[in-house]
């Protein structure tokens, strides 16, 4: 592949990172923090396939007036296989289909990523009261539920069904991007819809309980929360909890 086919291809590139990191594409990759980098790498890369391109073309109008004949200029000129431009074509991809993301399956064969929080921050007044899966379940194993006895706190995350039957509400929490996420997950009991369809996004609402389990895969922690009722959410616009290691 010759120069100017590489500037395509980079600038391409450049530009697939742009619109990812423009839109909520890039979500489906690696965590919201990554944003600013996802964006000056972009630029960068367009920025040198447009120098690029611009360097080559300035040095081609200078080879051509240094040939004095037509057959010169045959002699020059070099054809590359047009098979190469497929290299393009994942570009497109990236641009045009978004991937989904983790869900039940890839959870239900990987064991529970619940480690030790570095503390517990103080929970708002007010009930439920809204908090994240991540941050209940460390809560409720590793403090015990002390900082949770009381209270009525309101979760989201998607649906997992062991293989016993057990429903699981579950988050994918990463620490880069979506090829290290793992899972998070909660045992559900108490009120809970008699139907449940793994992926589906549940906000349910509920109590602290000192149930517990050990994951099946690598026996991680599993605590459970007692619900009181369990409704249908929305996708939310970061598939991935964020609140990993807090």
């Amino acid at each position: 592949m010759n120069r100017q086919a590489q500037a395509a291809v980079l600038l391409l590139i450049g530009v697939a990172l742009l619109h990812a990191g423009l839109t909520d594409l890039y979500l489906r990759y690696v965590k919201a923090g990554l944003r600013p980098l996802l964006l000056g790498a972009g630029t960068l890369l367009a920025v040198t396939a447009l120098m690029t391109a611009w360097y080559e073309w300035k040095r081609a109008r200078r080879d051509e007036q240094e040939v004095c004949t037509g057959d010169e200029a045959r002699e020059h000129a070099h054809r590359e296989p047009l098979i190469s431009w497929l290299l393009v074509l994942p570009l497109f991809a990236l641009m045009l289909v978004a991937p989904p993301a983790l869900g039940s399956y890839s959870a239900m064969r990987t064991g529970t990523a619940l480690q030790p929080p570095y503390g517990y921050a103080k929970l708002p007044t007010g009930a439920p009261v809204p908090i994240s899966l991540v941050d209940y379940a460390g809560r409720a194993y590793y403090d015990h539920g002390h900082s949770l006895k009381g209270r009525s706190v309101r979760i989201i995350g998607f649906v997992a069904v062991a293989r016993s039957g057990a429903p699981y509400l579950v988050r994918m929490a990463l620490n880069c991007c979506a090829a290290d996420a793992q899972p998070v997950k909660i045992g559900l009991t108490g009120n809970i819809p008699p139907v449940l369809q793994p992926n589906a996004w549940l906000e349910v609402t509920g109590r602290y309980t000192a149930k517990r389990t050990r994951d099946a895969v690598n026996n991680g922690p599993i605590p459970f929360l007692q619900v009181t009722e369990a409704k249908p959410a929305p996708t939310p616009h970061d598939p991935y909890d964020e609140t990993w290691n807090n």
